[in-house]
């Protein structure tokens, strides 16, 4: 899945001066609005849930890539990257010389302000760094040729790749889907057949789902204590008219004795 780092790339390896600052911030906000914010977290969330059990899969976002050692010009920060067999550990900035590889995919959450540069600056750098594959999502639908779109290089070009009947597009490199639900992005696990949660998510649909248990039972316990009453009831109920039915038998049996 993920290619060993080549010197010869764009990535080039050049002596550095350790001196040299690498900032950790391009003054740049995260995400355009609180809504791209939002939808942003999501995601990141989403396939930290998903890939929580595999090692070694380091996944960020809006965290500065320098691509070049020795040059912090040459820099860029996506809205989310994946990258397989490295370290997972934090990190305040991401040398690809130190990783020995860039990352495998990355997305960009697009807006008016970016739009043009995600389709054209960032994906010829992404490009010359063999990022295999390039996501954006337009979560206002209106800058982008269409709301999701993916891309996979092939032979050093991003080629398009085709939505699925759904609309969905789907990342190789990942082996998940991206699809939109009321124009909000939303990842599914085609293998598993079933939608990628947040860990937030998952322990409340876990929550949800005792909480009917606990009121299952609940409810089973009633019908079983009222089923007990009923019963006590019949059972006071059967008791008293046999005893009614025995004073009738001696009423009876007194008329009889006195005629």
């Amino acid at each position: 899945m993920a290619r060993p780092y080549a010197k010869d790339t764009a990535i080039s390896y050049v002596p550095t001066d350790g001196a040299i600052h690498y900032p950790a911030e391009d003054g740049e906000p995260m995400a355009a609005s609180d809504y791209h914010l939002k939808l942003l977290i999501w995601t990141l969330q989403a396939l930290e849930a998903h890939f929580a059990q595999i090692p070694d899969v380091y996944i960020s976002g809006d965290i500065l890539i320098y691509y070049k050692e020795g040059d912090p010009r040459k820099s860029i920060s996506p809205d989310v990257l994946v990258c397989f067999d490295i370290n997972p550990k934090l990190r305040r900035t991401y040398k690809a010389w130190e990783e020995g590889k860039a990352p495998d995919f990355v997305m960009e959450f697009s807006s008016e302000s970016t739009y043009k540069k995600d389709l054209n600056e960032k994906m010829d750098v992404y490009a010359s760094l063999e990022i295999q594959e390039y996501f954006l999502y337009d979560a206002e639908d209106k800058y982008l040729p269409f709301p999701l779109m993916g891309f996979t290089l092939v032979d050093g070009d991003y080629v398009a790749i085709p939505p699925d009947d759904q609309g969905g597009i789907h990342s190789s490199v990942l082996g998940l889907d991206f699809r939109l639900q009321d124009g909000e992005i939303r990842i599914y696990d085609p293998i598993a057949n079933k939608w990628v949660l947040t860990r937030a998510e998952r322990t409340e649909i876990a929550e949800a789902l005792a909480e009917q248990e606990a009121t299952r039972a609940q409810n089973a316990e009633t019908r079983a204590e009222q089923e007990t009453a009923r019963a006590q009831n019949a059972e006071t109920r059967a008791k008293n008219a046999e005893a009614e039915a025995a004073l009738l038998r001696e009423e009876l049996t007194r008329l009889k004795a006195s005629s």
